[in-house]
């Protein structure tokens, strides 16, 4: 199987986490989408990543898709059996995503635009969601240890991001989530691969 990914996405970086935790063997294919590969663009349309392409050909986005094919192929590594915690797993994943695509929205902005054309108010509006998402995983840092699941994996992938994009932005008040990047390290000993 082949997953098209770039090394700053966090969405890439929760999705090869996750893999390499359930053991589930993945080819990483580094895609640039600015230059729309076709390989990436055959398996996916929108040209987005990371996507997977399966042995049997078939094509799976978007991140949250590729971590229930990998729960499923690996006899469910990555949520849980039961239906409320399934739920509050899936809740963690989604606020983590979330904050991931309110910090590419800001970084989009800036990347994309002169700095005169940047719509500061938007942004703003953006990074409040950030601070709120953060202030509510401060206050309710999930519980870890080696049972592992998606929305750890999430977490670990949006913290990643922060520090990639916005190093010295969000830490102060928040160290219950400082201290928790150490708890997941310990219980995935292998986040040091996914670096870059």
């Amino acid at each position: 199987m082949k997953l098209y990914y770039s090394p700053a996405s966090p969405y890439s970086a929760k999705v090869r986490m996750a893999a390499h935790f359930a053991g589930l063997k993945l080819e990483a294919v580094l895609s640039d989408t600015a230059t729309d590969p076709a390989d990436l663009i055959a398996n996916n349309p929108l040209g987005k990543i990371p996507t997977l392409e399966t042995d049997d050909g078939r094509s799976i986005f978007d991140s949250r898709s590729i971590m229930h094919f990998i729960d499923r192929e690996t006899g469910g590594t990555l949520y849980p059996q039961d239906a409320r915690h399934c739920t509050d797993v899936e809740v963690l994943e989604a606020l983590c995503d979330g904050i991931c695509d309110s910090l590419l929205a800001i970084v989009y902005e800036k990347r994309t635009r002169p700095e005169d054309k940047q719509h500061q108010p938007a942004m703003d509006r953006q990074w409040q969601k950030v601070v709120r998402a953060l202030d509510h995983l401060e206050a309710h840092v999930p519980q870890t240890g080696p049972n592992l699941h998606a929305g750890h994996f999430a977490l670990a992938a949006a913290l990643r991001y922060l520090d990639l994009r916005f190093e010295g932005q969000w830490q102060d008040g928040r160290q219950r989530l400082v201290d928790w990047r150490e708890t997941f390290a310990q219980a995935f000993p292998d986040v040091a691969l996914f670096r870059s």
